[in-house]
């Protein structure tokens, strides 16, 4: 694969000592545009507990009310990949049409559709989402060289405090799921709105691709690329299903403590829960950019499974206790996200580098769909210390892949000085 344009590390950017002018301001922008942009993917998902009664959800449905999404998000992705859609048309254009998508197919569950329709329009959200989070990230490295990782790290914490956000609307808007679903659509409209048009591109633009649709395939031809790709499948392991399904076993340890109002506090505590990420997400980008990718990622996986591993074994204990450990889970679970893609922007084919975010993270979330459904059935059957113990496996094969590339890294510094 032609590395085209390397990191700043490693190559022809070592000279540069500062981003562009109006960088941070770019960022602010952008960050704003995916955090408005991406509150509603979980917008049925933090409504599941009124659904459930409202619309008499069976377990295996509320489950599919959020892997719907995944595999709407992942079938955008690839189309996008195969038809180099992120690389042929202008990222922040391609954020207006997919939070306009995204807005529109969450407000319809607003008609009470039934269950299989509802299914369907979770999935074309995901698929209009698919055209928000990947163009995001790349308009995003055109303002940053010397920064990259610290820029996406605030990048997906933005994503985070978006994926959040309808954990807080559920907590403080009376428990109406109505509010939920229409405050959410509003946002992600605004979000594609901003982007195209409060937005800018920066002076590092990548080069305009040509329609190939064996490039899709070919981002794993490339060792550290691939090596940073399977560290991304290990931590997307983890990750959704973390924040899918902490709400639900908060809510059952404050049910099993007797707290007043169970539903409004886990929400609550389940927005601070996913929303501290934001700042892991900051910290991982500027430990990345300090450290390598290789050990900054593998310190928060080393991390975050073993919160995985422990959490469950908790729920008898105070419920402070185990919201602190839930906490640092949350602060870590998602520190690493950003470093797996600026590795791509990094080392990938320039002229591609849409077109392999794409693929990385279709790939990605086709791997949560399995704990998605797997915590549920594992939890009914042996209990909450087995069903999150199992999403300590992708951050262990993560770590053994990101400690390779840390090799890597090392070699090259060692050769560029």
């Amino acid at each position: 694969m032609n590395r085209g344009t390397e990191s700043p590390a490693y190559g022809e950017f070592a000279a540069l000592t500062q981003d562009p002018a109006g960088r941070w301001q770019a960022l602010a922008i952008l960050a704003s545009a995916l955090l408005l942009g991406m509150t509603t993917w979980f917008s049925a998902t933090a409504v599941v507990p009124q659904l459930r009664e409202v619309w008499a959800l069976t377990a295996g449905q509320s489950a599919w009310m959020t892997i719907a999404v995944q595999l709407g998000f992942v079938l955008g992705a690839l189309t996008s990949a195969v038809f180099n859609i992120a690389d042929r048309i202008a990222p922040r254009r391609l954020m207006l049409y997919g939070g306009v998508g995204a807005a529109i197919a969450n407000a319809l569950l607003l008609f009470d559709p039934a269950v299989p329709e509802a299914i369907a329009l979770r999935a074309a959200t995901g698929f209009c989402l698919a055209s928000v989070y990947p163009p995001a990230m790349k308009a995003m490295a055109t303002w940053f060289k010397i920064k990259r990782g610290t820029a996406l790290g605030i990048m997906v914490g933005a994503l985070t405090i978006g994926s959040a956000a309808p954990h807080l609307v559920n907590g403080l808007g009376g428990l109406d799921w109505r509010i939920v679903i229409a405050a959410t659509s509003v946002m992600s409209l605004a979000g594609g709105v901003v982007a195209q048009y409060l937005g800018s591109d920066g002076p590092f633009d990548f080069p305009r691709a040509v329609f190939n649709p064996r490039q899709a395939w070919q981002v794993f031809s490339d060792r550290p690329v691939m090596l940073a790709c399977i560290g991304y499948f290990g931590h997307m392991w983890e990750l959704y299903a973390m924040w899918a399904w902490f709400s639900v076993f908060f809510g059952d340890v404050l049910t099993a403590q007797a707290v007043a109002n169970p539903l409004a506090w886990s929400a609550l505590a389940t927005f601070m829960v996913i929303g501290i990420g934001a700042i892991g997400c900051w910290l991982g980008g500027v430990l990345g950019d300090r450290w390598g990718r290789g050990r900054a990622t593998s310190l928060a996986m080393v991390v975050s499974g073993s919160c995985a591993v422990l959490i469950g074994f908790m729920p008898s204990l105070p419920w402070p206790l185990v919201w602190v450990v839930g906490l640092i889970w949350g602060f870590w679970v998602v520190a690493d996200s950003a470093q797996f893609s600026t590795v791509i922007t990094e080392l990938g084919d320039q002229a591609y580098v849409g077109t392999a975010l794409t693929l990385q993270l279709a790939i990605g979330f086709v791997l949560t769909v399995p704990t998605l459904w797997l915590i549920p059935v594992v939890h009914d059957a042996f209990g909450w210390a087995p069903a999150f113990g199992l999403l300590a496996v992708g951050p262990v094969i993560g770590t053994i892949a990101m400690q390779k590339l840390s090799r890597i890294e090392q070699q090259r510094h060692a050769v560029t000085g």
